[in-house]
């Protein structure tokens, strides 16, 4: 039986910031998918997964990512990257989270920048997509920010999972990013790739009925 429910912020909870990647990579005559490759290429070392696990502060990463594009014969502007954070809630989700937490432990598990980047600039971030919405609902809110490690490395989903007090064969996990899924599923949660917010709704319910 199924014991929680855990799902990513943005791009689950939230509007995706790769549409906001696109734009900028348009508006700047950039590739296609530029700024998703930075962030992928040497993922356990690049500057964002240094951000996300709080090992540098903001003028630092910029510094880094925009040698990371140099290096590839690019020049992009790392702080109009971070604004590209910017999401809006799904409604739906939120009211999801709120039904299955009366019934679950539900819990976020966020990959985020928050504790890096200073009072000043908080509304450009994933505190702009009002992760407050949520957190009354929440069993926990588990951020790389402040455990030093990120998805998609196994320590993160087994410190998610020792704090929930659950198996991973207990959890459904939901995420954007099949990066993330695959730890996830070799760990034993059932996972749940999300396209977009009802399709997300409708996998997690037929996976929560079939268990039920």
């Amino acid at each position: 039986m199924f014991k929680a429910v855990l799902f990513d912020f943005g791009g689950v909870i939230t509007t995706s910031p790769f549409e906001a990647f696109a734009a900028y990579e348009k508006e700047i005559s950039l590739p296609d998918g530029i700024i998703r490759e930075i962030n992928s290429s040497n993922p356990n070392s690049n500057a964002w997964a240094k951000f996300e696990r709080n090992q540098v502060q903001r003028g630092e990463f910029e510094k880094l990512f925009e040698a990371e594009a140099a290096a590839l014969g690019y020049k992009i502007d790392a702080d109009r990257v971070l604004k590209c954070l910017e999401t809006t809630i799904r409604p739906k989700m939120v009211q999801l989270v709120k039904e299955l937490s009366n019934e679950y432990v539900v819990a976020i598990l966020t990959n985020n920048l928050k504790e890096n980047i200073g009072e000043r600039d908080q509304q450009e971030t994933e505190s702009t997509a009002h992760i407050s919405s949520v957190a009354d609902y929440v069993h926990s809110i588990i951020e790389s920010s402040k455990l030093g490690v990120r998805k998609p490395e196994p320590l993160f989903y087994e410190i998610a999972c020792e704090t929930l007090g659950m198996d991973p064969e207990e959890c459904v996990f939901l995420d954007d990013l099949g990066i993330n899924l695959k730890p996830a599923k070799e760990m034993g949660m059932t996972t749940i790739k999300v396209i977009n917010e009802q399709q997300a709704i409708d996998d997690l319910r037929i996976v929560l009925r079939a268990n039920g």
